[in-house]
């Protein structure tokens, strides 16, 4: 694994030789976001190293240290980015036509767990998992035992807490929301 497979605190490295399955609109978000940086905030960080380069002694110019250090995550957020959109796959779950009754990527998942709680998943990519809003990652211990597993099935899995059992109460295919939490 290179430096440019794992971002620090960010989404873990993807399988070895598997795609970067993502809905469209993550997808949309990791290209939007590498446009942002490509075309807005690298240009003008340049420009403010290259003008604060022009001010003389260097060492202790700290618009010239921020900005290079700056620089250096633009520039590898960049390469991860890039290297994400690579290998990317774009799933759309709206246009799955069969199967429908099976847990597959962009699925999204009601369950019943041993406390009687129930509660929705979406299964998403690795690049679009946020717990917060129900989406997790097809990588994780819960969705890789939700695979293939249709309504009614009781699937087992290994969480941080330990083995846990749930039972499959609803599976449907529908575009992924993203509007923001409020």
């Amino acid at each position: 694994m290179n430096e440019d497979d794992e971002e620090p605190g960010g989404a873990p490295s993807l399988p070895s030789g598997t795609r970067n399955y993502l809905t469209p609109g993550g997808y949309a978000r990791l290209r939007d976001e590498l446009e942002q940086l490509v075309r807005v905030e690298r240009p003008q960080v340049v420009s403010v190293v290259q003008w604060a380069a022009a001010n003389g002694d260097r060492s202790e110019n700290a618009d010239y240290l921020y900005g290079k250090r700056r620089l250096r995550e633009i520039d590898r957020r960049i390469r991860f980015l890039s290297k994400r959109i690579e290998q990317a796959e774009v799933v759309d779950p709206v246009m799955r036509r069969e199967n429908l009754d099976q847990v597959f990527f962009g699925a999204t998942v009601t369950l019943h767990d041993e406390d009687g709680q129930e509660r929705t998943y979406q299964i998403v990519g690795v690049d679009e998992t946020d717990f917060a809003r129900g989406r997790i990652s097809w990588i994780s211990p819960l969705a890789r035992a939700l695979l293939k597993a249709r309504e009614g099935d009781t699937v087992r899995f290994q969480s941080p807490a330990g083995w846990r059992e749930v039972e499959v109460v609803a599976v449907v295919y529908r575009a992924i929301d993203d509007r923001p939490a409020i």
